[in-house]
């Protein structure tokens, strides 16, 4: 199999279907609509081809969607790139251009050193049991209280973002005080992500008291910081203005701050209508009594990136110490790991010492 061509201006990708079993190939990308396109070509001999404009990005994943004589179809990597990123649903083939550098922390070699302890928090909001995953470099015997990190979608930053790595090699080094992580999974992340009062109350009434009793951190909303991806930024954001008192700053990536306007794509989500109700509002408020500190991250190319610009803009008005750091990427986790240094590391360490 020939892997894809990368020039200056464009790429070319090619799938070869020596026996022609195929009727269809579409590459499968996050950068432009529509996601399962655009479809390749024939040549009549034995190989698909397409040429691609090459985005305005260091690196992107993609797929490939290959359609069957027997009308079935599938999503595949492509055979021909052993460079895959994983991810919640599946490895994902990656092209990473000319300037592009991974974060120097991940090559440390260095092994882990750190507690994690495994919990979970009943909740009658939710009718369910949040699971947590909770780090710190010291031990859990009789806990000193320590700054708390809370990270919606947790695991998966855990498993495909290294949040943990990046903590460990930081800490380690002395590059950020000594601090505890709350790694909270989703009962229902379409659900309980999506400007869910239910949801708010659940983490303010009974996910914070329990993580206070067992990763105590010290006195002051300013020991705890919210962090999220996506609709799990979007869940922080929506959390920290029903309850202003919870975190003394926010860590924000990709949010999903949808608009009627801007993201009529999104309108299959069963509760686009709270989410954009939820934002009608904070973008309309002239003046906040209880801004904070918010860390913003987007990437470049991404749908997302115009309504971050808007929020931004909307917060800044309020009185928030507020900046969004356009990153040249689309929406997945190695886009959020590659800017984790130093816009999360400067955030935790301005606020904790």
């Amino acid at each position: 199999m020939q892997g894809p061509h990368v020039g200056e201006q464009d790429i070319t990708f090619r799938f070869t279907d020596a026996d022609r079993r195929l009727t269809q190939v579409a590459l499968v990308q996050e950068i432009e609509r529509p996601r399962n396109g655009p479809e390749f070509a024939f040549d009549d001999r034995s190989t698909w081809s397409l040429r691609w404009r090459r985005p305005p990005a260091l690196r992107m994943e993609y797929k490939l969607h290959l359609g069957h004589k027997d009308g079935g179809a599938e999503s595949v990597c492509d055979p021909g790139n052993p460079l895959r990123a994983p991810g919640p649903f599946g490895d994902k083939s990656v092209l990473e251009f000319p300037g592009y550098r991974r974060p120097v922390w991940l090559d440390t070699g260095s092994p882990p050193s750190g507690s994690l302890v495994e919990t979970s928090v009943e909740s009658a909001h939710l009718a369910g049991r949040i699971r947590v995953r909770l780090w710190r470099r010291e031990g859990w015997s009789e806990p000193k209280p320590l700054p708390l990190l809370v990270v919606h979608d947790g695991p998966e930053y855990a498993d495909y973002a290294s949040l943990i790595v990046m903590l460990e090699h930081m800490t380690a080094r002395s590059k950020l005080p000594p601090m505890q992580l709350a790694l909270l999974a989703p009962l229902d992340r379409n659900e309980h992500y999506c400007a869910s009062t239910s949801y708010a109350r659940a983490l303010v009434e009974e996910v914070l008291p329990q993580l206070d009793r067992i990763a105590p951190s010290p006195p002051g909303t300013k020991m705890r910081i919210g962090m999220g991806a996506s609709l799990g930024a979007l869940a922080m954001l929506h959390a920290h203005r029903l309850h202003p008192d919870i975190f003394g700053a926010l860590f924000l990536q990709s949010g999903s701050f949808f608009s009627e306007q801007m993201d009529v794509q999104e309108s299959w989500l069963g509760r686009f209508g709270e989410i954009t109700s939820f934002m009608n509002g904070v973008r309309a408020d002239t003046t906040w009594t209880y801004p904070i500190r918010v860390e913003m991250t987007c990437g470049s190319v991404e749908e997302n990136l115009l309504n971050n610009r808007a929020t931004k803009a909307a917060l800044a008005a309020q009185g928030y110490e507020i900046a969004l750091h356009e990153h040249p990427d689309a929406h997945n986790w190695v886009s959020w790991r590659d800017t984790f240094d130093a816009f999360l590391v400067d955030l935790l360490r301005d606020a904790w010492g």
